[in-house]
């Protein structure tokens, strides 16, 4: 008899267990769980850890032209490893490591702005509409469909044409443009959803000002969706923002170091030469933008009320 009630007592425990858990708590332990997210927030650790760091771990100056007199652009000639230079030289001369591993820096630099704008700018769109509903909802809404019925890279690469002078900064807004009215959709349609919650039916009905029932119940507990989203556009902020570059839209700077500017003028340019300087920062970028996806991903799944166990 005993035995009977301590297997029927196991389920209740767990259950008693599982719901003493914050949502937070609950989510990273399904992640500890899951390879897919941890191979993706070790990729992500690595990058980070790298960008931070990079004038730390660079072997060498990424300006400086030490390799200048072996570069023979005419003769077809750029260096490619050697003793102190691992991956060679670019066609400036300049230590191809040092530069790859800073220019991680500069790309981190780029996908956290891009997407950081992205999603202030989404929340901004998405709140209003939620907030108040009616003709505001209607126009704001208008104006994402617009958006959304634009290509992502042909929106960017129309936003980016628009200034007179490329640059970082143009590459970041054309990019961070991509993501507003995705943010602004879930932010919205989380919000709707709050409406008819019971806490905010009971502030309500206590006579709680529209602005405190907004900015202190729908808004702060319809954000996941978005902080979800904002680690996937991560990802895509860095293919985008390398995709401008690539079609001569980005940085025209030469001595800057940031993979997008290195994938496509090494693309255009010296891909029969040096094959090796689209490569390396292709690979680079393909790999962090699979880690930030992986990462995204396993993310909403462990915050997805369906798979809670």
């Amino acid at each position: 008899m005993n035995t009977l009630l301590n297997k029927k007592k196991e389920p209740i425990d767990k259950l008693a267990a599982a719901s003493g858990r914050s949502l937070g708590g609950e989510a990273f332990r399904r992640m500890l769980r899951n390879p897919v997210a941890i191979t993706g927030g070790v990729i992500t650790g690595l990058f980070l850890l790298l960008a931070i760091f990079a004038p730390l771990l660079a072997p060498k100056d990424p300006l400086e032209r030490s390799m200048q007199d072996h570069v023979q652009l005419g003769r077809g000639i750029i260096p490619g490893s050697m003793p102190g230079y691992p991956l060679g030289v670019d066609d400036f001369g300049r230590d191809f490591l040092s530069r790859l591993i800073v220019g991680a820096q500069q790309t981190l630099i780029v996908g956290v702005l891009a997407t950081v704008i992205g999603v202030l700018l989404g929340v901004l769109i998405g709140g209003l509409a939620g907030a108040f509903g009616g003709w505001v909802d209607t126009v704001l809404m208008r104006l994402v469909d617009v958006m959304l019925s634009f290509p992502s890279l042909l929106l960017a690469i129309s936003i980016a044409a628009l200034f007179a002078k490329p640059s970082q900064w143009t590459v970041i807004l054309a990019v961070s443009m991509i993501g507003v009215p995705i943010f602004a959709r879930l932010l919205r349609g989380s919000m709707l959803a709050q409406r008819d919650a019971d806490h905010v039916l009971a502030a309500t009905s206590l006579g709680v000002k529209r602005g405190t029932i907004v900015f202190r119940h729908m808004l702060p507990n319809s954000l996941g969706p978005v902080i979800v989203q904002a680690t996937l556009t991560l990802a895509t902020s860095i293919l985008e923002a390398a995709a401008l570059s690539f079609l001569g839209l980005g940085d025209p700077d030469p001595s800057r170091a940031e993979w997008g500017l290195m994938l496509g003028k090494a693309a255009r340019q010296f891909l029969d030469i040096r094959p090796e300087l689209a490569y390396y920062p292709a690979i680079a970028i393909i790999v962090v933008a699979l880690g930030f996806t992986l990462l995204g991903e396993s993310l909403r799944e462990a915050l997805d009320p369906k798979n809670r166990r």
